[in-house]
């Protein structure tokens, strides 16, 4: 459904988002969650709140530029490991496959931050079986609401509405098929700017939006008609972990309140910490309420050599070391562990299990090269499931020649119509659904 009304201009992003709050006033019965797209889409979604009684958090996508000229966007990505890629720019540059995961990467890794200024702790609101209302400012082009839009259906919104004062026809055209209702104010001929349709367009700061956040926190109101206690935080911290040779190894640590293991991940050759895959693996393992640990495995200086990134014997010493750490960690020794390895990092999380024992409880490989652990596959003590798409053919024949030399517990998985790197729709997730399953069944009957 699409929505307009006749053409205004606007006083300022207030005025703005209580005209959007009467226009969407039929959905205050839903319980509705308001996402605002920042900076300037916050202002606007805290009037809708605050109208609806709704609760209100931030959308965050981040434009991926292109190798050497960062300000050309060759897509987005967004929360939870949505990304939304132009395909034809990418072919056009004859942008690598290394070349651009490292472009995701790096914004995968300004949102993370971004995040962290804007919730200050606070986790994000759950959507799944919810209606929410992603709210902006205006759109002109539509190709960050498009990514937003597709971050809310993967995060299980039953319902998506999208809201904003002033957007082109062409942008709202666009938009339109990617949610179920589409509330635009102002559609005008020319668009111009989306500035234009207002009196006062003064940037929005990150003080602003964090402070209205904040507010908005204090106030939330449930379905019920009470206040909704916020859940208790996962606790989230960098930190640093030393391993053999004198080296320090950077990692982002998530442990949620009463986990139920630790899940160290490997990640594979030429990817680092800030993957956006394992990142949303990650996320969705902690929703499971396992605490998650991502490491860089080699520094900054030994990735400049790539004999260190197929190097699996050091990758697996290094997630030895990571492994000691965390046994001397007070608020993780007690916790079983268990690896998650993607690609080359797969070969290395086997070699580490083998060489550790007992104190790996489970193995989780996507897309992993098993083949690089050979020598050692029937040492491996762990369960072990080995997660490969259908049509990445000769890493899915290798896995399967690797099944048959480890223990009988171990068992392979096949996500239906799924590449190398998982990117279809859905992919992912099935691959973190399997992970979380595995972990829970083999870290759980470690403790009970």
């Amino acid at each position: 459904m699409h929505r307009t009304t006749a053409n205004r201009i606007f006083r300022d992003r207030r005025e703005a988002g209580a005209a959007l709050a009467a226009a969407l006033s039929g959905l205050a019965g839903d319980a509705p969650v308001v996402l605002a797209l920042p900076r300037g889409g916050v202002p606007v979604a805290a009037e809708i709140a605050r109208a609806l009684h709704a609760p209100l958090d931030v959308l965050l996508v981040r434009k991926v530029g292109a190798p050497g000229n960062p300000e050309f966007g060759m897509g987005a990505v967004a929360e939870g490991g949505v990304r939304v890629l132009d395909r034809d720019t990418i072919r056009a540059l004859m942008i690598s496959v290394e070349e651009l995961d490292r472009s995701i990467e790096r914004a995968t890794a300004e949102l993370a931050d971004q995040l962290q200024r804007y919730r200050r702790g606070r986790p994000a609101i759950e959507l799944a079986g919810r209606t929410a209302i992603v709210v902006d400012d205006g759109v002109a082009t539509g190709g960050t609401a498009s990514a937003a839009l597709r971050a809310v259906r993967a995060r299980g919104a039953q319902r998506v509405v999208l809201a904003v004062p002033v957007g082109s026809r062409q942008a709202v055209e666009r938009l339109r098929p990617e949610a179920d209702e589409v509330v635009c104010l102002n559609v005008p001929a020319d668009l111009r700017a989306v500035g234009a349709w207002y009196r006062d367009f003064g940037q929005t700061s990150d003080a602003e939006v964090a402070e209205l956040l904040e507010r908005a926190a204090a106030a939330t109101v449930g379905p019920d008609g009470g206040a909704d206690p916020p859940p208790d935080p996962p606790i989230a911290r960098a930190v640093e972990i030393p391993a053999t040779g004198g080296v320090v190894l950077a990692g982002d640590l998530q442990r949620p309140p009463d986990a139920r293991g630790l899940v160290i991940f490997a990640h594979g050759s030429g990817s680092s910490r800030h993957s956006p895959r394992n990142r949303h693996v990650a996320a969705l393992l902690g929703e499971a309420g396992l605490a998650t640990l991502l490491i860089d495995l080699l520094t900054r200086a030994e990735e400049h050599d790539r004999r260190n990134v197929f190097d699996i014997a050091l990758l697996a010493q290094r997630l030895g070391d990571a492994t000691a750490w965390a046994a001397g960690e007070p608020d993780l020794a007690d916790l079983p562990v268990g690896y998650f390895g993607a690609s080359t990092g797969g070969g290395a999380a086997l070699v580490a299990a083998a060489a550790v024992g007992d104190r790996v409880r489970a193995v989780v490989s996507r897309g992993g090269r098993p083949d690089l652990a050979h020598p050692v596959l029937d040492r491996v003590r762990a369960p072990t499931l080995l997660i490969v798409g259908e049509d990445d053919q000769v890493v899915l024949d290798l896995n399967r020649e690797a099944l048959a030399v480890l223990d009988g517990a171990s068992r392979l998985a096949i996500v239906p119509g799924a590449t190398h790197l998982f990117e279809e729709p859905g992919a992912l997730d099935a691959v973190a659904r399997l992970a979380g399953d595995w972990f829970l069944e083999h870290l759980t009957s470690a403790v009970g």
